[in-house]
């Protein structure tokens, strides 16, 4: 039996990376500009916004608040611990992901966003997939992104979650999602 290495959360930023960098290598074209929307765990032993991007927001998905006191655009939007974030369809997984989601519709935000969570990989998982999907990015590769985080990662989840959203029009019918394109692929500044 395999071992599993406990993911060492002193060690800065777990599962720390810039998507549009990754989903250009998965993808092999460029669908999400480098240095717009970046990934990753907690930041509680992180000493340097350089250190993880220098985002200019940072999303926390957490159920505490962020231990730093960065001179940057905070969004929070925790969720309960035992919600099961995967299975999409769920009513109050749906409100707590559209809310995260109608954040990107602000032309206000301000870019590099950070999203983390505790481990960067199941609800930070989620949201990111759930903006790829609306950017129209295949099933295949944000699996694969979602796949290159430590810890406990199944493609049968991202599946699941994928499956759940379906078309994003419907499941984010509230969202200005035309808006959140635009956000999201205008080149950084």
């Amino acid at each position: 039996m395999p071992t599993v290495m406990a993911l060492d959360y002193s060690a800065g930023c777990v599962n720390f990376r810039d998507v549009g960098e990754f989903l250009q290598l998965i993808a092999g074209k460029s669908i999400l500009p480098p240095g717009k929307l970046l990934r990753g765990g907690k930041i509680d032993y992180v000493d340097s916004l350089d250190d993880i991007g220098s985002p200019e927001t940072i999303i926390n998905l957490r159920n505490g608040p962020d231990q730093h006191n960065w001179p940057v655009k905070t969004l929070h939007f925790p969720t309960s611990n035992t919600l099961e974030k995967y299975n999409t369809s769920d009513g109050q997984v749906r409100r707590w992901l559209n809310a995260v989601v109608a954040s990107f519709e602000a032309d206000s935000l301000q870019y590099p966003v950070l999203i983390h969570c505790t481990s960067g990989k199941d609800r930070t998982g989620i949201v990111v997939a759930a903006l790829l999907s609306i950017l129209g990015v295949s099933e295949q590769s944000i699996v694969a992104e979602y796949l290159l985080s430590d810890g406990e990662v199944k493609e049968e989840w991202m599946v699941q979650a994928l499956k759940g959203m379906g078309e994003p029009e419907t499941y984010f019918n509230r969202v200005d999602l035309n808006q959140v394109r635009r956000n999201l692929v205008h080149p950084v500044e």
